[in-house]
């Protein structure tokens, strides 16, 4: 194999790496022969230099190959499916969409991850139900899979070991948005389920990873085409993220929403959201005719019950008791909290009387309102750190009401360390004006799909 430092300097100098040395690079990652300041070096020389969809590919099928890929039965042919998202506020799809899917005849082995920053994580969101274990075996996951047709799950230490290490040091590199590093970290993980079809909620706007749709187009169409070179059907959907998805944010407040959505209720945009990925999902895997007919799929498994049903068999195979399974998706939402459990304090915020009164309410900022509950235990600042699952706020406007002075705006769930400073931030995440705001945007801004499709 080529010395390590031989490829760095190739990079550096911004020269296309070979396949084979990508595989040695990465074989280096893997095995422990490559020493940190050189992972590190290589990480800041592909975001610099960059790679052209040949490198991003030949990385990706490295890393997948690094540890285990997994095994389906030949009858599961076509079925396999899965989501990822780019992280949200209040984004809690994945509870309502991998178990919706599973009632309309795919098989779901979600590998989700947790929240860092601002955004939540799907993990510490189902771990707010009590016995919930993330953690399965590739066996435990097929076996799961048989039975109720879905899993969420953590990346275990056999699966893709060469992204564990990586996304680690991008973190603490400065290489975390970097294009190539992102789709080989996220396609990776992918290629190792051994999926037959992708969809991607690539999130724009100020509280998300892109700012701008034409940056999170580039990413979306750097995974969608890399996602077809790997032999996996991949579509990507373009989303806003300036407000709050759904009224909910704080895990175990999250997971009462989600629930909700999987009665066939709950808020609009987060219902609007679940069909249109999955439709396209059960579009992809030729379960529809289009992404229409999918999206009225999924609908009805929302409103027939059966999504839900889904959801009480996936809680109770990995490890939720049977009782709180059930008191979950058959209990009043009284019954729901009391078994997720709340935190000491729940408070009002009203409408400031030096914000405009009378009032329309022009958009709730999602950033200001995810760092303030990150600060109140919500998140985590670094990998490993507790989350507090009661933490969190719910929203009692939305965008077009009409809201006088003292009138409550948003509800906060927290263990009594708010402070005047959090109630100030939080209060400045209200956008009032003097008019009805404008129909706004459509939630879903693009569709991309590959290139001849």
């Amino acid at each position: 194999p080529t010395p390590l430092p031989t490829l760095i300097r190739k990079k550096r100098d911004g020269e296309r790496l070979e396949d084979a040395e990508i595989r040695s690079f990465v074989r280096g990652v893997t095995e422990g022969t490559a020493q940190q300041g050189q992972i590190g070096a290589m990480l800041m020389a592909i975001r610099l230099r960059g790679m052209d969809a040949g490198e991003t590919l030949a990385l990706t099928q490295a890393m997948a190959s690094s540890g285990r890929t997994l095994a389906w039965p030949p009858a599961w042919h076509g079925l396999v499916v899965d989501k990822h998202s780019t992280g949200g506020v209040g984004d809690k799809v994945s509870l309502a969409l991998a178990p919706a899917l599973a009632a309309c005849g795919c098989k779901v082995p979600m590998i989700s991850g947790r929240g860092l920053g601002h955004t939540g994580g799907t993990l510490d969101k189902l771990e707010a139900i009590p016995g919930f274990r993330v953690s399965q075996s590739p066996e435990e996951m097929q076996h799961i899979l048989a039975r109720v047709g879905c899993c969420i799950v953590g990346q275990s230490a056999e699966l893709v070991p060469a992204d564990r290490v990586l996304y680690g040091l991008r973190d603490v590199t400065a290489t975390v948005d970097s294009l190539p590093l992102i789709t080989a970290s996220i396609l990776s993980k992918k290629a190792a389920e051994r999926l037959s079809a992708l969809v991607l909620d690539v999130k724009f706007g100020e509280a998300a990873l892109y700012p701008t749709q034409e940056s999170a187009r580039e990413l979306a169409r750097s995974l969608v085409e890399v996602g077809a070179q790997l032999g996996i059907r991949t579509a990507a959907l373009l989303t806003r993220m300036e407000q709050p998805l759904g009224r909910a944010v704080g895990n175990a407040l999250e997971v009462l929403e989600a629930l909700e959505c999987l009665e066939g209720g709950g808020p609009p945009d987060l219902r609007h959201l679940v069909t249109a990925l999955g439709g396209v999902l059960l579009w992809q895997c030729g379960m529809a005719a289009g992404a229409e007919q999918g999206r009225e799929r999924l609908a009805r498994a929302l409103d027939d019950g059966s999504a839900l049903g889904t959801f009480e068999a996936m809680l109770g195979a990995q490890g939720v008791p049977p009782d709180t399974a059930r008191g979950l998706c058959a209990g009043t939402p009284a019954q729901r909290r009391q078994l997720l459990g709340e935190a000491k304090v729940c408070e009002e915020l009203p409408a400031l009387q030096e914000a405009l009164s009378p009032g329309w309410v022009q958009q709730v900022r999602a950033l200001p309102l995810a760092r303030v509950l990150h600060r109140l235990g919500a998140g985590r600042a670094r990998a490993g750190d507790p989350v507090n699952p009661h933490v969190g706020a719910e929203l009692l406007v939305g965008t077009g009401q009409h809201l006088r002075a003292g009138e409550p705006w948003l509800r906060v769930h927290h263990e009594g360390a708010l402070g005047a400073e959090g109630l100030r931030e939080l209060q400045d995440a209200l956008r009032l004006g003097p008019e009805p705001p404008r129909d706004p945007p459509p939630l879903v801004a693009e569709t991309i799909v590959p290139s001849g499709t």
